[in-house]
C-alpha cells in the first residue's frame, strides 16, 4: 500500500494548505509560534491593506483606461467639487488636497499643459495663483469621475445598502481614532508618503 505524500515548505515543514482567505490561517500561526502575540489587528488590518491595494490598482487601470493619472484627477476632483466657478486659489487646493505646495504646483503645472486648468495671479494679494478648471478639464472631470465611481460601485455592491453604510460608518470610527492616536489628520493617496 502506497503511503500518501504530504507537501513540504522546502524546510521539512508541512506545507500550509492554500485559502481563499487565509487571514485566520494567519493569526493562528502567530498564536502558535508566540503564544501571547497580540494577533486582533490581523483580521482587520490585514484586509483594509489588501483592499486598499485591490481598489488602488482598479483607479488606476480606470483611469490609465481614461487617459488621465491619479494626481490630475484629484486636482480636478477638488476644482470641480469647489462649485462654480470651479476656481481656488493654491493653497485652498493644498490644503483640501491634503499634499504640500510642491506638489500642487507640480500637478496644476503639467494640467495646465494639458490644458485642462488655468493659472493666474489673484487679485490684490501678492502671490496668491487662482487655478480654473477649463472646459477641457471640466469635461474630463465630469466622465472620469462617473466612470471611477460606477466601477467603485460595482465593486462593493456584493454588501446590502445597509451593510455599506454600517461599514461605512466602522471605516470612520476607526480612521478618526487612528488619526488621533497618531496624531495625524492627514488623509493621502494609498502607497503615498
Amino acid at each position: 500500500m502506497a503511503r500518501e505524500s504530504k507537501a513540504e515548505d522546502g524546510y521539512g515543514n508541512p506545507a500550509a494548505r492554500a485559502s481563499s482567505y487565509p487571514v485566520e490561517e494567519i493569526a493562528a500561526a502567530w498564536e502558535r509560534e508566540r503564544p501571547g502575540t497580540p494577533v486582533s489587528s490581523i483580521g482587520i488590518v490585514t484586509p483594509i491593506w489588501q483592499l486598499a491595494k485591490l481598489l488602488g490598482d482598479e483607479r488606476r487601470r480606470v483611469l490609465a483606461h481614461a487617459g488621465v493619472d491619479p494626481a490630475t484627477l484629484d486636482l480636478l476632483s477638488v476644482l470641480r467639487r469647489g462649485g462654480a466657478p470651479y476656481t481656488l486659489t493654491t493653497r485652498e487646493l493644498s490644503r483640501r488636497s491634503l499634499v504640500t505646495a510642491g506638489a500642487i504646483s507640480q500637478r496644476v503645472a503639467r494640467a495646465e499643459r494639458e490644458g485642462l486648468v488655468t493659472r493666474r495671479p489673484g487679485e490684490g494679494r501678492p502671490r496668491t495663483v487662482l487655478v480654473a478648471l477649463t472646459p477641457a478639464g471640466h469635461a474630463l472631470i465630469e466622465t472620469t469621475v462617473d466612470q471611477v465611481l460606477r466601477r467603485e460601485a460595482e465593486l462593493i455592491d456584493g454588501l446590502t445598502p445597509e451593510q455599506q453604510e454600517q461599514l461605512a460608518g466602522l471605516l470612520k470610527s476607526l480612521l478618526q481614532d487612528t488619526q488621533r492616536r497618531l496624531g495625524d489628520d492627514r488623509i493621502g493617496q494609498v502607497g503615498a508618503e
